[in-house]
């Protein structure tokens, strides 16, 4: 599944490739959000056209709600339903349990949960959880865990990694026990929790590294701890986790973030926050972080990003956008929402150029600068 190019010399950046049926996939890579089955402000054509996404992430969560599996089953997967035809990855929904039901109860052999929506009442397992992936038709799924909050303190997380593992084993059975649906091949990825506490880290990797998962993804940061400790802690679990296979920093981040973690061994990312950010009016540049509101941007009739190839930056005027925004007109929506996600994925071309050139350890610190101030 994985193939591992190169890796640099000073640190510990990698260039590799993940070969799936929907594709390869050239790593670093980062992958837009579809939680439910689209990129929000965003059609399929213009993700692979002009975004050039390989991979985007649904969320099993979410899907599972509405539409639903007897639709997406009758839809021949998520890949014919959303007319997607690159490489797809669904998490289990574990997160979304915990962090959008107030009501719900752990048992040794899943998670009991009120649906947001309605109210109704569900029932997350393991064995559960990988056939909804399945019949989404996913080419990475993800095991079912327990994602701690922080601050929580060291007896909860580690009671709440015994229950990851236990889950991370049985989603392993019920995923050699199933089989691929609509004729391509689907993978599953072990996530390794653990919270900010090393030892803790260290045990999940070590345990779920043993299992024999196609691919490691580490749980459970970017959930309100210092960036520093985020680093920190990333940086331990890629020593451990295994050399030949994918690592998939979840939820993360800032193209700050990426770059740093790109740095620390990760080769996957995800993350809402050019999509979601966009719709606020928040632009990712080549020179700094852009607030499209603010009134600075009135009369400025150039572009955000001088030369760069988005629609936005070669189409239209950053007074404009701000016009659009200030009109609440849907089209600066998605402008800025392209726009992001295009630079997104422009930074991850970057990332894995200079990795190739061996450039990547003396490149990235001043990138960090530029990306993360603001303009």
């Amino acid at each position: 599944m994985f193939r591992l190019i190169k890796e640099t010399s000073k640190g510990k950046a990698r260039l590799g490739e993940i070969q799936t049926d929907h594709g390869t996939i050239p790593t670093p890579v980062f992958m837009p959000v579809g939680t439910t089955g689209t990129v929000k402000a965003v059609d399929t054509r213009t993700l692979t056209d002009k975004i050039r996404a390989p991979i985007i992430l649904g969320n099993t969560y979410h899907l599972y709600l509405r539409p639903g599996t007897a639709i997406m089953e009758q839809a021949g997967g998520l890949h014919s339903f959303m007319n997607w035809p690159g490489a797809l990855l669904t998490d289990s929904g574990g997160y979304q349990v915990f962090s959008l039901s107030e009501i719900r109860k752990l048992e040794a052999d899943g998670v009991v949960f009120k649906s947001h929506l309605d109210g109704s009442s569900h029932k997350f397992t393991p064995s559960q959880v990988i056939e909804t992936q399945r019949i989404f038709g996913s080419d990475i799924m993800m095991v079912l865990d327990e994602c701690p909050p922080y601050p929580a303190t060291e007896s909860y997380v580690r009671q709440s990694l015994d229950l990851t593992h236990r889950w991370a084993g049985d989603c392993l059975q019920a995923f050699r026990n199933s089989t691929d649906r609509y004729g391509h091949r689907q993978f599953l990825f072990g996530i390794c929790q653990g919270g900010v506490f090393p030892d803790l880290r260290r045990n999940s990797v070590e345990v779920l590294s043993g299992m024999g998962f196609d691919g490691m993804a580490i749980g459970g940061l970017s959930v309100g701890e210092p960036a520093a400790k985020m680093y920190e802690i990333t940086d331990i679990c890629t020593d451990l986790l295994p050399r030949e296979k994918p690592r998939y920093l979840m939820g993360v981040g800032t193209p700050g973030d990426l770059l740093e973690s790109v740095a620390r061994g990760v080769d996957m990312f995800d993350c809402v926050m050019p999509t979601r950010n966009a719709r606020n009016g928040m632009l990712f540049t080549r020179n700094g972080i852009i607030n499209a509101k603010n009134a600075r941007w009135k009369t400025h009739f150039g572009p955000a990003d001088d030369g760069f190839p988005s629609d936005l930056c070669t189409r239209h005027t950053m007074a404009y956008l701000h016009h659009l925004f200030r009109a609440g007109e849907i089209l600066g929506l998605q402008l800025a929402t392209v726009h992001n996600l295009t630079f997104y994925l422009w930074l991850m071309d970057e990332i894995r150029r200079h990795i190739g050139d061996g450039t990547y350890d003396d490149w990235y610190p001043g990138m960090v600068s530029k990306v993360t101030s603001r303009v």
